[in-house]
């Protein structure tokens, strides 16, 4: 038997961090969503993208509006809903996705093509761009949402409409060479593979990635030219293969590079693909994209992608805090990169990445109150410049209601609400566990229950409800570097490998493990080829990142300094943020200005408090300026 993850239907969260979060994307985020798809929030972004549904059904007149791919928006949103659905079932909610599902139906072309922008506005150029256009990608997302309507709400329509979907590209493509411009659709045929059992969808997925890097100047010769029409919003170049990964065969593939989201949904099908089929060379790139990523490329945050320019990888260390890009989208991304690598090996590293990025890059896209959302997540805000000056335009100290290209909102969104199927997985002998989140899950071996107060407190107690005899293996998180590991309140050793503690025995109903560590700050420092971080710090406690906000301190941010023996210390929750957040407090210093633009002697310093919150509860208060990496004096 594989590894495979518990299913989302199998997992019951109850968890006093993402209980909540999960209740306030199902309670506010997802109804908030639908009415942006359906224009009905003056103050956001226009979506269009039902209207575009209903012009594609003959239903309404008008012009498409959006981007060429705002069909995925919905698709998004229709995964999120399922999964909220099976969180808390909602006769309206469900009565208004049957809704949506049956326009889409409608606007499906009799040989199963679907896309909006092609039925409305330019019925007779689909399939002839397939660099820039997004049908491929829009068509992955919708795949996507049919699987999850039927895995998590028991609901088939949109799945029939899929499957047409999937035969008319199959039946196109398994007989002419394409190449999809932004990789998705893989991830969408091998989740419908998953849901179905039919081995066409994986084996055109895996087509697809077989493809790609083959030939480097297939998109030279397939793009037409479209003058006066940028359907991406930018121009692509056909000739920059980097851009889209098409410029090496993807089994031979060493370092992540181009468009950071098409990077990272690419290497979550090559994983997806390896777990089906054993395919050792994938597996392979995948592990060095990995390494490349997580030790040369990612932020301290766990956000990627450094350049504003086409939202891409740049070169090694190239991290800039202050105009990173680190795209929302991105950092889900990474989530299902992570979860797939975990599909073929139970390895610590890869649930490292998952927690990192849930808990801070990914997190911090969404507004505590579930309306606003950062498509951007910098390391450093500068409020003079920030969202101004030139190269700092992407750079907002505050997050927007809705955005004009909105694909990271509903990307979070699916993410949230489908959490319960990324803490759990099982085999033919154990069940793992890779998150910390108070949860139930039901096994093949019966049914464990894990309880805890996790990220604030570090105590993690296990249930097994039904007894049976497996291995239960838990992992433990790369920072904790000492814990108390007790079964029946015994304490015992027990194999640790690959982040992984192995608990082999015939357990009996009521049997517990309780896990406890502690959860000091810890400062954490870049490479010193990560220019932009030389003799800064980081702080960390548990899983969590945190920053320094303006509003808390004594003195101008960018004055203030720590000293590398100062005690930092836990604290309460500052004002304007939710009462049970741990924030931290600390010593420093700030330096004094010499009272001109440049003065000949040395700067003044006086002592000061300062401050500290988690990185995903940033922007929720008074807008201002915000740092991650702090100076420390040496």
């Amino acid at each position: 038997m594989p590894i495979r993850e518990v299913s989302v239907r199998n997992v019951r969260i109850s968890d006093d961090f993402w209980s909540p979060r999960q209740a306030l994307v199902t309670d506010v985020t997802v109804p908030y969503m639908e009415k942006i798809l359906r224009d009905e929030v003056p103050e956001a972004r226009k979506s269009h993208a039902v209207s575009n549904f209903r012009m594609a059904a003959g239903e309404e007149s008008g012009t498409f509006y959006g981007m060429v791919f705002q069909d995925s928006d919905a698709a998004k949103w229709l995964e999120a809903a399922a999964y909220s659905l099976l969180l808390k079932p909602d006769r309206e909610l469900a009565e208004r996705v049957d809704e949506l599902v049956a326009l889409i139906g409608r606007c499906q072309q009799e040989d199963g093509y679907l896309n909006t922008y092609f039925t409305v506005r330019e019925p007779g150029k689909r399939w002839t761009n397939l660099l820039e256009c997004h049908e491929l990608y829009c068509a992955g997302h919708m795949l996507e949402a049919g699987a999850a309507l039927h895995e998590a709400a028991g609901k088939d329509e949109l799945l029939r409409i899929c499957i047409r979907l999937a035969d008319h590209i199959c039946d196109r493509f398994e007989k002419e060479e394409g190449i999809p411009g932004h990789q998705e659709i893989e991830i969408g045929l091998l989740r419908l593979f998953r849901a179905t059992g039919r081995t066409r969808y994986r084996d055109m997925a895996l087509r697809f990635l077989d493809m790609r890097g083959q030939d480097p100047e297939w998109f030279v010769r397939h793009t037409p030219p479209h003058p006066g029409i940028h359907y991406g919003g930018y121009d692509i170049d056909p000739a920059d293969t980097a851009y889209n990964q098409s410029d090496v065969p993807v089994r031979e593939q060493t370092t992540a590079r181009g468009h950071a989201v098409r990077q990272l949904y690419l290497l979550t099908a090559m994983a997806d693909a390896a777990a089906e089929t054993g395919d050792r060379a994938l597996l392979d790139a995948c592990r060095r994209l990995f390494d490349n990523i997580t030790q040369r490329q990612m932020y301290v945050t766990g956000a990627v992608g450094s350049s504003a320019h086409h939202e891409a990888f740049t070169v090694d260390y190239d991290l800039p805090p202050d105009r990173c890009y680190g795209e929302t989208c991105a950092s889900v991304a990474m989530v299902f990169f992570a979860r797939s690598l975990l599909r073929n090996r139970p390895d610590g590293q890869y649930a490292d990445l998952m927690e990192l990025e849930l808990f801070n890059a990914a997190l911090a896209g969404m507004q505590l109150d579930g309306k606003r959302f950062f498509y951007v997540n910098p390391l450093e805000v500068d409020t003079r410049v920030s969202g101004r000056v030139p190269g700092y335009k992407h750079v907002l100290p505050r997050r927007p209601p809705w955005h004009d290209c909105a694909c990271c909102p509903p990307n979070l969104a699916r993410l949230i609400t489908s959490l319960g199927g990324y803490l759990w997985s099982e085999d033919e002998g154990a069940v793992y566990s890779h998150l910390f989140v108070g949860s139930e899950a039901s096994t093949r071996f019966g049914r464990i229950r894990l309880e805890t107060g996790y990220p604030w407190r570090g105590n993690v107690d296990y249930t097994v409800v039904d007894g049976g005899d497996f291995t239960l293996a838990v992992h433990i998180p790369g920072h904790v570097t000492d814990y108390t590991l007790t079964v029946n309140r015994r304490t015992e050793d027990y194999p640790v490998r690959d982040g992984y503690v192995y608990i082999r025995r015939a357990w009996q109903a009521g049997d517990t493990v309780a896990l406890a560590f502690e959860m000091p700050v810890r400062r954490l420092r870049a490479d010193i080829r990560v220019r932009s971080c030389a003799g800064k710090t980081a702080l960390a406690r548990g899983p969590l990142i945190y920053c320094f906000e303006e509003t808390d301190q004594e003195e101008p941010l960018f004055s203030v300094f720590i000293s590398p023996e100062g005690k930092i210390d836990p604290a309460p929750s500052l004002p304007g943020l939710p009462e049970e957040i741990v924030c931290l407090s600390m010593e420093g210093y700030a330096d004094v200005s010499p009272g001109t633009q440049y003065g000949p002697g040395p700067l003044g310093r006086k002592p000061c408090r300062l401050k500290a919150v988690p990185y995903f509860a940033w922007a929720n208060r008074a807008p201002g300026s915000m740092a991650v990496w702090i100076r420390e004096q040496r």
